[in-house]
């Protein structure tokens, strides 16, 4: 048997409808590694140039209403 399996096991050792799933240390280290690099490959992607525009646009138009200026509201 590989070191991926799963063992399940009934809380309090009743009738319980609830089951615990328990995975090995090492199953989950592997998990946690590979969820890390995806969320690391993913923050470290370049923001796309119409994102960009966007939230300058925001910006602007959280400026002109800071200061009072909401002659042009749409983006």
């Amino acid at each position: 048997m590989n070191n991926t399996s799963v063992s399940m096991t009934e809380p309090g050792g009743g009738d319980n409808d609830e089951v615990e799933l328990v995975l090995d240390p090492r199953v989950q280290e592997s998990i946690g590694r590979s969820l890390k690099a995806h969320y690391d490959d993913i923050v470290n992607a370049p923001v796309p140039d119409k994102f960009l525009v966007l939230l300058a646009q925001l910006e602007a138009q959280e400026t002109r209403a800071a200061s009072g200026d909401m002659s042009d509201e749409r983006l």
